[in-house]
């Protein structure tokens, strides 16, 4: 028998115990992993590979640390459908500490923690949810007794990889927010070192599990960029894949919400939409599975712009974006158009001595009209009377 026949057995052995283990088709299976290549940017091939650690390795140990969050990044991975929830902990990862998904709880939750990181030490995944207050000495916010700085570098110190997850664990997100009276901060920033940072609120579970995957099938994370974002999720503007881009390029805007442009589905900008200014795949993923419609521009509101450090709950929701690499079309009426200063009490008083001046010549010229007597215009240019 050829090696290439040895290889498609065993191959063909692989896929039925998947099949078998994550109770899914193999054709369905295939297709998860050719959409998490595409997902990627991978090169044509590469779902081979996927393929092969999805069945063959060893399952990542994760540890999921709950902080300063609304559990939002929990709740979007729990209506993930490709795979669903149950396979993904099961079958692809192995969630060994999760506060909201445990069935464990108090000393029993904390000693599993424990357990899995002296298990798989410097082997563990581990990810984090929400900001870290660190103002006096980080009481804000504690579990089982510990701070979560405490608590998170503990567990960041024999990990694999660290993931932050959802704008607050990648920049302070909501928590952040000024005043910020518990010192709300990145994980990046309490470790002091980059992060993988998967931002949005929440961010597509898609974006996680693509990067989980890469690091299972590669033995490392993907590529990141200078905010450590995996580029395959957060390289491209909304703005150039936004289903309402052409009525930008256009000039047509809605005004008003509810207004006859935003039931035609016109071009958000104007009600300050930060698509031109955010990078993140929304427009492409969308969220629940039910379409790709199903993300805010999506459903008529502008983009808040979560995934960027400096937009997302730092600039007002309705205040205009930053044009990155576009701008509106010159043909049409500009979308903010410059306002006057308003009169001071210096200003009024000197228009009016202006105005008195130019009424009391008017009256002067009045009286002297078929007079005969000659106007000072007509004796500085010679002329006769």
């Amino acid at each position: 028998m050829k090696i290439t026949d040895l290889n498609a057995l065993r191959n063909a052995a692989e896929l039925q115990a998947i099949e078998s283990r994550l109770n899914v088709s193999r054709r369905d299976f295939l297709k998860l992993c050719a959409a998490l290549a595409a997902t990627m940017g991978l090169p044509a091939g590469a779902e081979a590979a996927i393929v092969q650690a999805v069945a063959t390795k060893q399952r990542p140990s994760v540890i999921w640390l709950h902080f300063q969050e609304c559990t939002g990044c929990t709740e979007s991975l729990l209506r993930a459908e490709h795979p669903t929830l149950e396979k993904l902990i099961l079958d692809i990862i192995s969630l060994d500490y999760h506060e909201t998904l445990f069935a464990a709880a108090g000393h029993q939750a904390e000693a599993a923690r424990k357990a899995a990181m002296k298990q798989h030490k410097g082997k563990y995944v581990l990810v984090v949810e929400g900001a870290i207050p660190t103002k006096d000495g980080g009481v804000y916010c504690k579990v089982g007794g510990q701070t979560a700085v405490n608590m998170l570098k503990e567990c960041a110190k024999d990990a694999a990889a660290v993931i932050a997850i959802g704008s607050c664990a990648s920049w302070g997100g909501m928590p952040s927010t000024g005043p910020n009276p518990t010192g709300s901060s990145s994980v990046a920033e309490v470790l002091g070192k980059t992060v993988v940072t998967i931002p949005g609120c929440p961010p597509s579970p898609y974006n996680f599990l693509a990067t989980v995957v890469h690091f299972l099938t590669f033995g490392k994370l993907p590529d990141i960029d200078h905010l450590g974002r995996p580029k395959f999720a957060y390289s491209r503007l909304i703005h150039e894949n936004c289903e309402r881009r052409a009525h930008f390029d256009a000039g047509r805007f809605a005004l008003e919400f509810g207004d006859a442009g935003h039931r035609a589905g016109y071009c958000l900008y104007k009600l300050g939409c930060k698509g031109p200014e955010t990078y993140a795949n929304c427009p492409t993923l969308g969220f629940g599975d039910v379409g790709e419609v199903s993300w805010p521009v999506g459903c008529g509101h502008p983009c808040i712009g979560c995934t960027e450090k400096g937009v997302g709950f730092a600039k007002p929701i309705h205040a205009l974006a930053e044009l990155k690499s576009v701008a509106p079309p010159l043909g049409f009426p500009r979308v903010d158009e410059d306002k006057g200063k308003g009169f001071d009490f210096a200003s009024a008083a000197a228009l009016a001595a202006i105005a008195g001046a130019a009424a009391a010549g008017t009256a002067k010229v009045a009286q002297n009209l078929g007079k005969g007597v000659p106007m000072e215009s007509d004796h500085d240019s010679g002329a006769t009377p």
